[in-house]
C-alpha cells in the first residue's frame, strides 16, 4: 500500500488557480461522493490556502488518482497543471499533513483554524464511507500532533490568523479605526473572526452582510454589529470605509458596477476592500477603480512573513514535536503493513502446533488437566520463540522491501491476497 497526496497551496499556485480547486464546507460532501467511484478511500482537505487529496492505494506507481482529481477540476494544460500540483508519497505525505495540522505550512505561521479544518475533513470523509483504518490513523495522528503543538508551544498564541491579519492590513490602510464603518460580507467562522478582531481593535461600526437577514442577525447580535441582507449591500457600500469579504459564495459578491456606483458620490473618499475568500468574492478588476485599494488572500503573505520572524523559536519547538510524532506513526505503519503476513504466519504455525499436540495427547494416557495445560503452554512458547526473530525482522524491513516479504511468504508457503 502507498500513502498518496496530491495538492495545491499558496506556495505553488496563485489564488486564481486555487479558487478553481477550492471546495466549500457546504459542497465537500458532494465532492467526496463524486470522487468515490475512482477513489473509494480518500480524504479531501480544503482550506483558504490549499486543496489536498489524501489516498491510500495498492502499490501502483502508475496510478495518480489525486492528480486526476485536479485535472478534472482545473481544466488547464497538462504542463501548467504539473507546475501547480505537488504529489507526495508515504512518509513525506504523512509528515506534510502533520506540519499542516501544526500550522507550519500555513500562510500565517501557527494559525489555529487549520486544525479544525483537518478534523472536519476526516469527519466528512467518515460520513461518506471513504475512510478505513490506515487513513483514519493518519488523520487522527495529525490532529493529535496539532493539539500537542498548541499545548506545548507558543506558536498559536495571540490568536493570529488570516482573519486577524486581514483586520491588521485594513488598519494600516485607513489609519484610525474608531471612526470607520466596516462591512463584513460572510456569516461563517471567518466572518465571525474578522468581526471579533475588528471589534477588539476598536472599529467604529460593523455591518454584517449575510445571504439572508436572519443569518446576518445571528452573528451581529454576538458582536454588537448591524445585520443586513445581501440585497442591501449596494446601499451599505456608499459610506463604508472598509469591506472584508469572506463568504462561501461560488460567484462574485462584489463586481465592478456595484463599486463604481458606490464611489460615484464619494470620488475622493478611499475604500479598502480585502477579499480573503477562496474562490474570490470580489471581481479582480475592481482594483482598477480610482480610490479603491483591493487586497486578496495572497497579499496577506507580506504580513505573514513578519509573523514568521517573530515565531522562529516556537517553530523550532513545533518541528521537534512533529518529528517525535512522525517516528511514533512510522513505527505503527511498519507494523501495520506486515500485519496480514504476520497473522497468516502465526495462524499456520498455530494450526500445526494444535494438530500435533492433539495427536500426542491421544497417545499419552492418564495425564491430569494440569499436565495437559503445561504441555499446551510449552508448545505455544516454542512456536512463539521460533517465530519471534522472523516477526521482528518483518516489522523492521518488510514495509520497505517487497522481496523480503515475498521470501517469507515462499518460505512459509503462505497464500495471502494483497
Amino acid at each position: 500500500m502507498r500513502i498518496n497526496l496530491a495538492g495545491i497551496n499558496h506556495q505553488t499556485a496563485p489564488v486564481a488557480v486555487r479558487e478553481k480547486a477550492a471546495i466549500s464546507s457546504r459542497k465537500l460532501d458532494d465532492a467526496l461522493l463524486a470522487m468515490k467511484p475512482d477513489i473509494p478511500r480518500g480524504i479531501i482537505l480544503s482550506t483558504c490556502n490549499r486543496t489536498e487529496v489524501y489516498t491510500i492505494e495498492p502499490d501502483n506507481p502508475d496510478r495518480k488518482a489525486g492528480l486526476d482529481f485536479f485535472r478534472e477540476r482545473l481544466v488547464i494544460p497538462e504542463a501548467e497543471l504539473l507546475r501547480y500540483v505537488y504529489m507526495l508519497n508515504d512518509g513525506v505525505a504523512v509528515e506534510h499533513l502533520f506540519r499542516v495540522a501544526s500550522g507550519l505550512e500555513s500562510m500565517i505561521a501557527g494559525e489555529y483554524e487549520v486544525l479544525g479544518q483537518v478534523g472536519y475533513a476526516l469527519e466528512a470523509a467518515e460520513k461518506a464511507g471513504m475512510v478505513h483504518l490506515p487513513l483514519r490513523h493518519i488523520f487522527q495522528s495529525a490532529i493529535h500532533t496539532g493539539r500537542r503543538v498548541r499545548e506545548e508551544t507558543g506558536i498559536s498564541r495571540n490568536a493570529i490568523s488570516v482573519s486577524s491579519v486581514a483586520v491588521e492590513l485594513a488598519a494600516r490602510a485607513v489609519g484610525k479605526f474608531s471612526g470607520c464603518k466596516m462591512l463584513v460580507i460572510g456569516t461563517g467562522e471567518a466572518g465571525r473572526l474578522v468581526a471579533q478582531a475588528a471589534k477588539d481593535r476598536g472599529i467604529g461600526r460593523t455591518v454584517v452582510v449575510g445571504r439572508t437577514l436572519e443569518r446576518a442577525r445571528v452573528l451581529a447580535e454576538q458582536l454588537g454589529g448591524t445585520p443586513v441582507s445581501i440585497d442591501s449591500l449596494d446601499e451599505e457600500l456608499v459610506d463604508a470605509n472598509i469591506v472584508i469579504s469572506c463568504s462561501g459564495a461560488p460567484h462574485y459578491t462584489l463586481n465592478v458596477g456595484q463599486v463604481k456606483r458606490a464611489m460615484a458620490g464619494r470620488p475622493k473618499l478611499p475604500l479598502v476592500i480585502i477579499d480573503i475568500a477562496v474562490p474570490r468574492n470580489v471581481e479582480p478588476t475592481v482594483g482598477r477603480i480610482d480610490s479603491i485599494f483591493l487586497y486578496n488572500i495572497d497579499d496577506i503573505t507580506r504580513l505573514s512573513n513578519e509573523n514568521l520572524k517573530q515565531r522562529e523559536h516556537e517553530i523550532a519547538k513545533t518541528e521537534r514535536i512533529v518529528a517525535e510524532e512522525l517516528e511514533s506513526f512510522n513505527s505503527w505503519w511498519r507494523e501495520f503493513e506486515v500485519r496480514p503476513l504476520i497473522k497468516a504466519m502465526m495462524s499456520k504455525a498455530e494450526e500445526i502446533r494444535s494438530a500435533h499436540l492433539k495427536r500426542t495427547l491421544k497417545k499419552l494416557h492418564g495425564l491430569t488437566e494440569e499436565e495437559k495445560y503445561s504441555l499446551e503452554m510449552m508448545t505455544r512458547a516454542i512456536v512463539s520463540k521460533v517465530l519471534k526473530d522472523t516477526i521482528s525482522s518483518l516489522k523492521a524491513n518488510g514495509h520497505a522491501d517487497y522481496n523480503y516479504t515475498e521470501m517469507v511468504k515462499q518460505l512459509f508457503q503462505l497464500d495471502i491476497k494483497d
